[in-house]
């Protein structure tokens, strides 16, 4: 026997509504649905957030069927490009923890985090963090299901909705598993669940404990997975998430220990982020042309600013710098800061960058790389500490001795 698997299925919940109540935060305070045209007698509901579903209303069902339910419903057009892009930076943050992730839609993932128990801690102590991390740098709630395969693991995340953590160990699923209804168990559609319960089969428990010959008769190899799948002998492995899954976008943010008052301490901050996306970029030879800034105010509502880069870099000055220009040009200052985040996207082979750059900052940001490299190898040698910008050790003491006021002068940006 060796060493039982540590899986997790991670479940973004009310996706489609929770991202739409990302970028406008009024739709958390009334019920609304995405769906399609309200012109359309057949446009359905393609999600709807909590308020929404004290109405009864359903996932799928006709949009006038939703508003006889609730008349004063808000319905908002759905907005692919917004899912995509949050669900590639979900699995950004589930790929700090693991390279064995298995998408199942693009709001659902099993992880195997086996492996990554003896560096994280337990399959809980990874869900709790990846469950923290996904809302406070995202703004959207996963619940995650902790087993030891991947069937149970996915029960797990529909046992407790929203933003939770169910556990089913290999020493109690019979209890936990065997009185759900055989529908809850992921291979059971509705034709099969028709034949289940015409066999006297409506539980998880009753199929484990069917006779597993007559079932393999009746429903063929599909029946005998069933049957094993409830006895908890799924073995099926996790794929290795793939390199053109993976690398869509490259980010990281910062929840800061106190509102940022300033657009200096806006940029020391941008700072630090971007070299860390920086050095992920340069351990994958990649570079990017354009960056997205993302920033949570202190009410916690979200706003993202882009922009596109004079030329494609993973140098983490010029990361900084076109985000912060992003952020000067759009932010209004009506609230303080609470977190800032970048991503970088538009991610191409460093080679090919190489190659189609004519700009004559392109050089310089090579010879600023160059220097990165080494301050690369010589953090990884010696620590994070050991070599820090000069803006980050004034801001730091700023902080210390006058507690919230102004930092460094902000450095000249330019418009490109």
């Amino acid at each position: 026997m060796g060493r039982e698997r540590v899986i997790l299925h991670c479940d973004l919940n009310n996706f489609y509504a929770s991202v739409e109540c990302r970028y406008d935060p009024r739709l958390r305070t009334v019920p609304m649905a995405v769906g399609g045209s309200e012109q359309d007698r057949h446009g359905i509901v393609l999600a709807k957030n909590e308020l929404a579903k004290q109405f009864g209303i359903k996932t799928a069902e006709t949009l006038w069927q939703a508003r006889q339910k609730c008349p004063n419903l808000v319905v908002v057009p759905p907005h692919f490009d917004r899912y995509y892009e949050i669900s590639r930076a979900v699995r950004a943050i589930y790929a700090r923890y693991t390279d064995r992730i298995e998408p199942f839609g693009i709001d659902e993932c099993w992880l195997d985090v086996t492996g990554s128990t003896l560096l994280f801690g337990s399959g809980v102590e990874i869900a709790e963090r990846l469950r923290r991390e996904v809302r406070e740098e995202l703004g959207v709630t996963i619940s995650v299901g902790v087993s030891f395969n991947k069937v149970f693991a996915k029960l797990g995340s529909d046992l407790k909705k929203p933003d939770a953590v169910s556990v089913i160990p290999s020493d109690r699923f019979r209890e936990i598993v065997w009185g759900l209804s055989a529908r809850e168990m992921i291979g059971v559609g509705e034709s099969t669940a028709r034949q289940l319960e015409a066999m006297g089969v409506y539980t998880i428990g009753q199929l484990a404990q069917f006779d597993r010959r007559l079932l393999g008769k009746k429903l063929g190899k599909h029946g005998d997975a069933l049957w094993q799948c409830a006895n908890g002998e799924d073995r099926t492995p996790v794929a290795l998430e793939t390199a053109e899954e993976e690398i869509q976008s490259v980010g990281n943010s910062i929840t800061c220990p106190r509102d940022l008052q300033t657009a200096g301490e806006v940029w020391s901050v941008l700072l630090l982020v971007a070299e860390s996306v920086s050095r992920r970029l340069r351990e994958k030879r990649l570079c990017a042309s354009q960056v997205i800034v993302t920033i949570k105010d202190n009410r916690f509502v979200y706003t993202e600013h882009s922009r596109r880069l004079e030329y494609s870099c993973r140098d983490s000055t010029d990361l900084a710098r076109a985000a912060m220009e992003a952020f000067q040009e759009r932010y209004r200052w009506e609230h303080p800061v609470r977190a800032v985040g970048l991503r970088a996207s538009g991610l191409i082979d460093e080679e090919e960058a190489e190659q189609i750059s004519l700009y004559s900052g392109f050089a310089e940001a090579c010879r600023r790389e160059a220097v990165e490299s080494r301050v690369d190898l010589l953090r990884k040698k010696y620590g994070k500490e050991i070599i820090r910008r000069a803006v980050h050790l004034e801001e730091e003491e700023r902080s210390h001795r006058f507690h919230g006021s102004d930092p460094a002068p902000m450095p000249t940006f330019h418009s490109k």
